[in-house]
């Protein structure tokens, strides 16, 4: 049995009033340090009531009856939480108002169960909403969720009503110590949890946010980039074996369009269109935000890609997976000396820097052309990049 009390406390507002000059009077139930207030129906005038005795000064009319009814909810709260407390069931505050109310109470969920809950209601976006792969991000998700309260509570599932901010810290210690997670991994976990959570306060399977006062912590991470000698000395040089040479030709393509693997790979004639300016543009859709964008097509971009369309493919390169691209990507590193692991993503960063910020290129224009929802998306990835710029345009200004 919970040997933890309830306190139910009668409050009257001086400043709420009805046109009839009375207040509502309002009980107020505290269970665990958590609170529920709801209206008792009965008004009466602020200045009849008297809050230390929690009663209605005889100069009210009818001021015995509503003691009495005051009295009637007192006693009816009291034996809800006593029931509860018989019964021997997992409660909060909530469950004695509903119980109070005669209403029955909900489902006690299990952290687990919910996220399975979850799972299935975003089972359902795939090709919607979401991809196949984001689902299979938070499945993998919830094996660590799950291996932790094993870990942790020697259980399979624990009660979601148990939640509490020292739950998110353990987890977060769980994944750090025994997964051996770096941050921005651990913040994706961290991050896919909170949004089951977000989902069990919505569907009220929860009374309060154990997130509340949680705040990640944010990782800067160095941005990989081909600098214009780097990327020069990749252009100049050429490959006998003929995958090899088609791969260097996609990649420097893309640190001339900032175009994602999936866009690259998917990229049809269709989208070259001849825009307003006379000049070719690429129109795509960013796989990511799922949003359109549109970039122009630079010489060199135009040069490598008219190498490579034909007419007997609606695609305008050769099609393989982001695996066996960034494998191949491995031993032109090799050959041309770059020193970092080189993938395809570090080709929409050299777009973004080499040779847009590098040459002067507005953030704002810079956002636009990598298909940024939102212009502090670009500052928060580029901000050493843009500040490196400015000091250099200060530089100049020295001379002035």
């Amino acid at each position: 049995m919970n040997n933890s009390v309830i306190h139910v406390l009668f409050v009257v507002s001086k400043y709420r009033l009805n046109t009839k000059d009375k207040s509502v009077i309002k009980c107020r139930i505290t269970y665990n340090k958590q609170r529920k207030e709801f209206s008792s129906g009965i008004t009466v005038n602020p200045s009849n009531w008297n809050s230390k005795l929690q009663l209605v000064k005889l100069s009210e009319p009818d001021a015995e009856l509503t003691n009495t009814q005051l009295s009637l909810i007192r006693t009816k709260l009291h034996q809800a939480f006593l029931f509860l407390q018989v019964n021997e069931v997992e409660y909060d505050v909530n469950d004695i108002y509903l119980q109070y109310k005669g209403k029955p109470l909900k489902k006690d969920y299990g952290v687990v169960e919910v996220y399975n809950l979850y799972l299935l209601r975003i089972k359902k976006l795939i090709g919607i909403d979401i991809k196949q792969v984001t689902y299979d991000k938070y499945v993998e998700s919830g094996r660590h969720l799950k291996s932790f309260i094993k870990y942790k509570f020697k259980s399979n599932d624990i009660k979601l009503k148990t939640l509490r901010s020292s739950f998110v810290t353990h987890y977060e210690y769980f994944l750090k110590t025994e997964k051996k997670f770096q941050q921005s991994t651990l913040n994706k976990a961290i991050q896919r949890f909170r949004r089951v959570i977000k989902y069990a306060l919505s569907e009220d399977y929860l009374a309060k946010d154990p997130f509340i006062m949680y705040k990640p912590k944010t990782v800067k991470k160095k941005i990989l980039f081909l600098s214009p000698e780097e990327l020069k000395k990749l252009e100049q040089t050429n490959f006998e074996i003929n995958r090899i040479q088609q791969i260097k030709d996609m990649f420097v393509f893309c640190c001339y369009t900032g175009l994602g693997f999936s866009e690259m790979s998917n990229l049809k004639k269709s989208n070259i269109v001849t825009e307003f300016d006379g000049n070719l543009w690429i129109h795509v859709l960013r796989n990511k935000t799922n949003g359109f964008y549109k970039v122009p097509l630079l010489p060199k971009a135009k040069e490598i890609m008219e190498v490579y369309i034909n007419e007997d493919s609606e695609y305008v390169f050769p099609r393989m997976s982001n695996p066996k691209f960034n494998a191949y990507l491995k031993e032109i590193a090799n050959v041309v000396g770059i020193e970092f692991n080189l993938t395809h993503h570090i080709a929409r960063k050299t777009f973004a820097t080499t040779v847009l910020l590098y040459n002067n290129v507005p953030i704002e224009i810079v956002s636009k052309l990598l298909g940024h929802s939102k212009i502090q998306t670009t500052q928060d990835s580029y901000g050493e990049i843009i500040q490196r710029s400015v000091s250099e345009q200060m530089e100049k200004l020295k001379n002035y």
